[in-house]
């Protein structure tokens, strides 16, 4: 609560990279998301998340969670599928939670994983490009996927389409999608609507 009432900016997160799926305690952390805000309606409350329980989301909207982040390698089902490799959930349960989150009316990221060659590729663009189109998502959070690339085209089965280049990519995906942010940490409520995240 100190933090919360306190400090500039604040934010709370469940599910950083070490605490497993928040998801599969979605009631726990609906009732402390709730009890936080019968104290108080200071502050962000976020969620990073694999998107795999769909159904959770309304609820934990509900409580008064304020955005969502949601991981994807790539919005190719195939893709995904050969990353991710997904048990007792599918691609399909992650599009619905972000569909859910967008519709919920808290802000939602995607935290995509980059991979020169692989992200920028011509079918991987036109993926991205369809997919944003069809769930608007308010930010795109760039990581780079830290893998052995060789490693990595072999595992996902890789068919190679001309890349456009990451810049190129970023710059397009910018003068189609003017409203959406990039940037690399969630931001706090103040800034959900402009354009520059920076101090």
């Amino acid at each position: 609560m100190p933090h919360l009432k306190k400090a500039e900016d604040a934010i709370v997160s469940f599910g950083q990279g070490c605490e497993g799926e928040p998801l599969l305690r979605a009631d726990d952390i609906a009732r402390a998301v709730s009890m936080a805000r019968e104290k108080t309606g200071r502050g962000t409350i976020h969620m990073n998340t694999n998107g795999s329980l769909p159904g959770r989301v309304k609820q934990l909207a509900d409580a008064g969670l304020d955005s969502i982040r949601v991981s994807l390698n790539s919005p190719t089902k195939k893709y995904y599928e050969r990353y991710h490799r997904p048990v007792n959930y599918s691609f399909d349960d992650v599009m619905k939670t972000i569909d859910l989150s967008l519709r919920s009316g808290i802000f939602v990221s995607i935290n995509l994983f980059f991979m020169p060659g692989f992200t920028d590729m011509q079918t991987e663009v036109e993926s991205l490009t369809a997919f944003l189109k069809k769930f608007p998502v308010n930010m795109i959070q760039t990581r780079n996927l830290n893998i052995d690339p060789d490693y990595f085209f072999e595992k996902i089965g890789f068919e190679e389409s001309e890349p456009v280049g990451i810049v190129t990519l970023c710059e397009m995906i910018k003068r189609e999608f003017p409203a959406m942010l990039f940037g690399y940490y969630n931001p706090p409520k103040e800034k959900f609507g402009k354009k520059s995240l920076k101090k």
